[in-house]
């Protein structure tokens, strides 16, 4: 049953990954981000993180094992996804909506 929770938690964090790729090597941001992205390379490490945050919380969920190794696997991929958005949102424009 956990490998219909991983396989689509995994597939999404590739493609984000690849759109992270994309951001810091070329400075290419998805249309629907492009407006509010001020530092593209910045938003690409963010999804980078963010990926890699998916990617272990997955591995974490699957290994079976000691549940205090469980626990701390996931509460750190908690921290680094936690991260991961942060470091997204610090990339974006501050300031006034558009429609204001």
């Amino acid at each position: 049953m956990k490998l219909y929770l991983a396989v689509p938690v995994v597939l999404l964090a590739l493609l984000i990954a690849a759109s992270g790729v994309a951001a810091v090597s070329r400075g290419w941001v998805l249309p629907v981000n492009r407006r509010p992205v001020c530092h593209p390379r910045l938003y690409g490490w963010g999804q980078l993180v963010v990926a890699f945050a998916l990617c272990w919380q997955m591995v974490f969920l699957l290994v079976p094992g000691n549940p205090d190794i469980r626990q701390w696997g996931t509460l750190t991929g908690s921290a680094l996804l936690l991260t991961g958005l942060i470091v997204m949102k610090v990339s974006q424009r501050m300031g006034r909506d558009s429609a204001g």
